[in-house]
């Protein structure tokens, strides 16, 4: 891979050129520009889709309608035309068989044998579907009938026809008719199929009747299911013309929102002075977003940079790109924090902070390094005008022989030189900058003989003075004070024991007492100038500080608004993902959209709760968070806690335990308490292997209540340790490289602890695991 990544430093552009040509480029950067095209001519074709879509539904329904339509008129035709045939052959075949045996009728009660004859004379399955055979005398009266009906014989056959159809319609060989007939004496008339046969001899005709509704019973089963299978099927058609126009509206407004979002993030990045980039480091190409480029005073553009273009533009002082994905590749590490210089448009150089994390795309092992870089170039010039300041203002302290001190306005120690440390004889540990008056003087081996704070004596109303005092050893200090603009002081010493001294041998001589005198008028006026003198130092070094201390403060409000203007779109898109998956409005059709959903949902809920935590951790930079205290139940805040981490802990099968007795009471948040106790309970379970054990314990310590958290897992170092609980700080190591995580649980929980007047302790061993604890005041209420 590093041979690869020089090779590309010297062929530069060149190959980068017949490298693109080529297709050769990082996929997860081509893909870019291939779904932007792809988008762009889906946008072109939506239009006549959402418009063509429609139209050929409607008329698929029409020609579907038309062609049904037209099978069933042929299905009535042909069903009419079957039973008309069946009629006239059925009447001919029976009209035969009685002509045939008319010959063997008795001349008086014979139509006992005609039904007989008659019976014999049907086809097999003549009588089915209605069908009645009747056969009548000369007069026209019904002899005989089959089926056997008794209430139609001996009635005449002209009966049977509504008055509006007289008998003569029928004939010899007539054929078949559509007649209305009455089956019964008053009863309503209902049309039917009718044909006749005039016979020979004493018997009269023989008439076949079958009602139409018996014809077509199964063709009007047919025209129901065919009428319902059409109406279903114009109902699935209209259902998925409205769930195409449903989801083109939805991919529209998803669109519209993505823009939107994408505006934001790019206004912000814009104006936060902040660039996106992703690097391919097996090819060694990187893109950068249109931010990073205006950053560098370059026209953006969507082509993929080389290896050698961005080499180009870094300063090789500051950081090797080829030794960093090379240590990259081989070590495995996936987290990246780097400074460095690269070259402004102009030719100037401007500081960034690139910080990243190197991803793999599914299905491809070329490994990605994405993150974001942010200019750094005003803060690293305040932080170096600063240290030089200090540098500064340090050398000229201890350039001078006198012992100087300033204080700030709260009697706390601010700056010092060595012969002040060794005129007291002070420890290290107890010059630092912070270290109240009183422990400076408790730690001193030669403090003054009557300690007392220090007070500026003024003269005349000025803020400025000087007295003598006494050291235990029996030295003599000349101390002059000064007021400065911050309402500290400063403090000049000088070590006047020899002139002490002098001073007794001179009283036995006035001359050599006013010499001595004079001298140290003399000095006094060196002194005083060179306090003032060092004065106006210090209101330069405080003044650099405050100015270091503004931009940080602007930083912390720049995170507190970047992460509001971020978790109002995530709120969207967590809504609206989580809505698809629950198919609120319908299914989206395959199951792979709602495992889509659902990882859209998971990471969403994951952005949105590192965006949370970083919000949470400015309002404790700005100094925005404040907390109320009031009397809270300890084994309440624990259960709380035990209970949201046990579904992550189950999924582990961690046992975790809580021990906290229900008399128990602290003057505490109770948000507050809540979340310390959520943070360092959830990292306890991240980084406890399966089957481990995390307990949660509160004993009572004098008036204070000690919360201690412990783990069986993996445990960190001690050099790790101090540097665990600062903001976005994570121990690297095997195991945590496969949890994700923004590294401020327990910064939080440090500085809630802190605000509480507490302090967050960790205690710890590589491999068996970590003990966390605080302490909290106990409350009064019993």
């Amino acid at each position: 891979m590093a041979r690869a990544l020089a090779s590309d430093a010297s062929t530069r552009r060149g190959d980068k050129e017949s490298e693109l040509e080529a297709g050769t480029a990082p996929s997860g950067l081509t893909l870019r520009t291939l779904t932007s095209s792809f988008r762009s001519s889906l946008n072109r074709s939506d239009g006549v889709m959402r418009r063509l879509i429609p139209g050929l539904a409607i008329v698929f329904i029409i020609v579907l309608a038309l062609f049904r339509a037209g099978e069933l008129a042929g299905d009535y035709s042909e069903t009419q035309s079957t039973a008309e045939t069946t009629l006239s052959l059925m009447a001919s075949v029976v009209a035969g068989g009685l002509m045939s045996s008319e010959e063997t009728l008795p001349e008086t009660g014979y139509r006992t044998t005609l039904k007989r004859i008659l019976a014999d004379s049907l086809p097999a399955g003549a009588t089915s579907q209605g069908r009645i055979f009747l056969v009548t005398d000369n007069a026209g009266t019904i002899v005989a009938s089959a089926p056997i009906q008794p209430s139609l014989e001996s009635r005449p056959i002209s009966d049977l026809l509504a008055p509006s159809q007289p008998l003569t319609v029928f004939g010899a060989r007539a054929g078949v008719l559509s007649v209305p007939v009455v089956f019964s004496t008053g009863g309503d008339s209902e049309q039917s199929l009718a044909t006749v046969h005039h016979l020979d001899g004493q018997l009269g005709m023989i008439a076949v009747l079958q009602p139409e509704s018996a014809v077509y019973a199964d063709w009007r089963d047919d025209l129901s299911a065919n009428v319902t299978l059409f109406v279903g099927t114009s109902l699935v058609l209209l259902a998925v013309i409205y769930g195409f126009f449903s989801q083109a509206s939805r991919a529209e407004t998803a669109d519209d929102m993505y823009a939107a979002t994408r505006g934001r993030i790019d206004t912000a990045l814009t104006h936060g002075r902040c660039g996106l980039f992703d690097w391919d480091l097996s090819r060694g190409r990187m893109f950068w977003s249109s931010s990073l480029y205006e950053l560098l005073g370059r026209e953006p553009k969507d082509d993929i940079l080389s290896f050698a273009d961005v080499s180009d533009i870094t300063h090789p002082d500051d950081i090797d790109l080829l030794g960093l994905a090379e240590h990259l590749l081989e070590s495995g590490e996936t987290l990246v924090d780097e400074t460095f210089r690269m070259r402004h448009a102009d030719g100037s150089w401007i500081w960034l902070r690139a910080r990243g994390e190197i991803q793999s795309e599914t299905g491809r092992a070329e490994p990605h390094l994405i993150g974001i870089c942010i200019d750094i170039t005003e803060q690293h010039e305040l932080a170096e005008q600063s240290r030089m300041a200090d540098l500064r203002l340090r050398d000229a302290i201890e350039t001078i022989s006198e012992a100087f001190v300033l204080w700030n306005a709260r009697n706390e120690l601010v700056i010092c030189n060595s012969n002040y440390q060794s005129l007291h004889s002070l420890p290290n540990a107890v010059i630092k900058s912070g270290t109240p008056y009183k422990d400076v003087m408790a730690a001193a081996a030669n403090a003054e003989v009557a300690p007392q704070p220090v007070t500026v004596r003024q003269r005349g109303g000025a803020p400025e003075g000087s007295y003598e005092a006494q050291l235990e050893d029996g030295r003599w200090l000349q101390i002059s004070e000064r007021r400065t603009k911050d309402g500290g002081f400063v403090s000049v010493g000088t070590d006047i024991t020899a002139l002490k001294k002098h001073e007794e041998k001179l009283m036995e001589s006035e001359k050599r007492l006013k010499a001595t005198v004079s001298d140290l008028q003399k000095s006094r006026q060196t002194l005083e100038i060179q306090a003032r003198q060092l004065v106006e130092m210090a209101d330069k070094y405080q003044e650099e500080k405050t100015r270091a201390e503004a931009a940080n403060q602007a930083k912390s409000e720049f995170l507190a608004n970047i992460s509001h203007e971020l978790r109002t779109p995530l709120n969207a898109i967590i809504g609206f993902s989580d809505i698809m998956t629950q198919e609120m409005f319908g299914p989206l059709g395959t199951n792979r959209y709602a495992d889509y959903c659902k990882d859209i949902y998971s990471s969403g809920t994951y952005l949105l709760n590192v965006i949370n935590d970083i919000l949470d951790m400015s309002k404790i930079e700005a100094g925005r968070m404040s907390i109320e205290t009031e009397t809270v139940s300890a084994a309440a805040a624990a259960d709380d806690a035990s209970r949201i981490v046990t579904g992550a802990a189950t999924e582990k099968n961690i046992t975790v335990i809580a021990k906290v007795a229900d008399t128990l009471m602290v003057q505490a948040d109770k948000r507050a308490l809540k979340q310390i106790l959520l943070n360092l309970l959830a990292n306890a379970v991240k980084f406890t292997p399966d089957n481990g054990t995390v307990t949660l314990t509160a004993s009572p310590r004098g008036d204070k209540l000690r919360f201690e958290v412990n783990d069986t897992g993996i445990g960190i170092s001690e050099r790790d340790i101090e540097r665990l609980a600062q903001p976005f700080v994570q121990v690297e190591n095997q195991f945590t490289k496969t949890h994700q995580g923004s590294g401020l649980g327990l910064a939080i929980a440090r500085s809630l602890v802190e605000l509480h007047g507490g302090k967050l302790t960790i205690e710890s061993k590589v491999k068996k695991g970590t003990s966390v604890s605080f302490t909290l005041p106990l409350s009064d209420t019993k």
